[in-house]
């Protein structure tokens, strides 16, 4: 059982938010708590300029209330949003916040990918803990 667990979200619609925090709830110790963390790329300046001013914080406040749907009912669970990129932003907050396990959903494959998303992959072979990924 983990005491510390990280499960990172992702809204796209192949994506099994839902799974991994049971995954999370099952696999956590008495004690233990779960961090739903989505983690909002950073856009590029010339990129910011043509959105409607607001938008990024519309973005966090609808993320707020996804995750917060998302841990309803589960007391030992928080949540977060972060900038940055995605891999690295998981990878840091696992390595600062003493996390033992991160679930990560991974879409499935196309052509592109063989085994694993991007972000997933990254997490995977750089992660300093156990790593439990969801197809």
């Amino acid at each position: 059982m983990y005491t510390n667990i990280l499960v990172p979200v992702s809204f796209e619609a192949d994506r099994n938010a839902q799974g991994a925090m049971e995954i999370a709830k099952a696999l956590c110790s008495e004690g233990g708590k779960i961090t739903c963390l989505h983690v909002l790329e950073e856009l590029p300046k010339y990129a910011t300029e043509y959105l409607p001013a607001g938008h990024v914080e519309a973005a966090k406040a609808d993320i707020v209330k996804g995750l917060s749907a998302l841990i309803e009912g589960v007391s030992n669970a928080t949540t977060m949003v972060a900038e940055g990129h995605s891999s690295r932003s998981i990878l840091a907050h696992a390595d600062n916040n003493e996390v033992d396990l991160i679930i990560v959903a991974s879409h499935q494959p196309g052509m592109q990918d063989y085994l694993l998303g991007s972000t997933a992959a990254k997490v995977v072979r750089h992660a300093k803990c156990a790593v439990h990924v969801l197809r």
